[in-house]
């Protein structure tokens, strides 16, 4: 059994302020992905894709976070607040997938998406709550799983 710290309680909400909004948009992205409420979401207000790739690959993206992240994060939470070790498995998982993805979103995203939100909202919620969280889970996870 693992114990659930304080810690375990800091980066469980910070996880689901940082993917439940994400989630919702993805589910958003799935159902319509032409929609302007959608484009106003994902791009900026009254942009457009860039291209079939760009709406192919963010698509690609919503499905892959739906179908795989989300259903590994719940099982995570699941896990960790049983004080199961696999829990601290999954999340570490997600930390390395998290901060992979705000890798490839750097590169991807940062030049269309950085102007149209300024620098605040940027390295907060739309990149930074990514990597931080996925630091914040692969550190505590690592400490949990050494301590047993």
């Amino acid at each position: 059994m693992v114990d659930t710290t304080i810690f375990t309680w800091i980066i469980a909400i910070f996880g689901t302020i940082t993917f439940l909004p994400l989630m919702v948009v993805q589910l958003l992205m799935v159902l319509e992905p032409n929609g302007r409420k959608t484009k106003d979401i994902i791009i900026a207000k009254g942009e457009e894709w860039r291209d079939k790739t760009h709406l192919k690959a963010i698509l690609g993206f919503a499905w892959a976070d739906l179908i795989v992240i989300l259903p590994l994060l719940i099982s995570s939470y699941v896990g960790v607040f049983t004080g199961q070790l696999w829990g601290y498995m999954i999340w570490l998982a997600l930390g390395i997938l998290s901060i992979y993805f705000s890798i490839v979103f750097w590169v991807m995203e940062k030049e269309y998406t950085y102007p149209s939100l300024g620098w605040l909202a940027y390295y907060t919620y739309a990149w930074g709550f990514f990597l931080y969280w996925g630091l914040a889970a692969i550190s505590h996870s690592v400490f949990q799983m050494s301590s047993l």
